[in-house]
């Protein structure tokens, strides 16, 4: 496989809105659901992450900083043809990079039950009883960096 370049891209720039289309494909339509336009403006203070391969956009997530020196990643998505190669991997190595050059000490996320081990895998620690969102089970889960 070629090299996948890491990096940040824009709020509403080519490369977010593939974003979102990748996070509809992976994460929305098998629930049945779509993000809505306040959700997505939201997302204008949110450090926007990508994986590249040929210029496209194959893999992306989300950092939304917090107080206290706290981060949460959340929307992480690979293309499913890429999906167990190492780029979840690679691209929560570089968010934890991101966020460590950015002053953040301590990142989380509410990890859906069937992603629970590829956070432990990754040193993430589970915390907390199994709760519920976009009617899936998830977890807490956290790090510090």
């Amino acid at each position: 496989m070629k090299e996948i370049e890491f990096t940040i891209v824009d709020f509403q720039s080519e490369k977010y809105l593939q974003t979102v289309e990748l996070r509809r494909e992976i994460l929305r339509r098998p629930l049945g659901i779509d993000f809505s336009e306040e959700q997505l403006a939201k997302e204008n203070a949110d450090i926007h992450l990508v994986g590249l391969l040929d210029n496209q956009v194959i893999a992306c997530l989300i950092l939304t900083p917090e107080v206290n020196h706290k981060i949460k990643m959340r929307q992480v998505a690979v293309d499913q043809r890429f999906q167990s190669q190492g780029v979840g991997k690679n691209l929560i190595a570089f968010a934890e990079k991101t966020a460590r050059m950015n002053g953040f000490l301590y990142m989380h996320c509410n990890a859906r039950e069937t992603a629970v081990a590829f956070y432990l895998k990754n040193g993430y620690l589970k915390s907390g009883d199994v709760f519920h969102e976009v009617n899936l089970p998830h977890y807490y889960m956290s790090k510090m960096l």
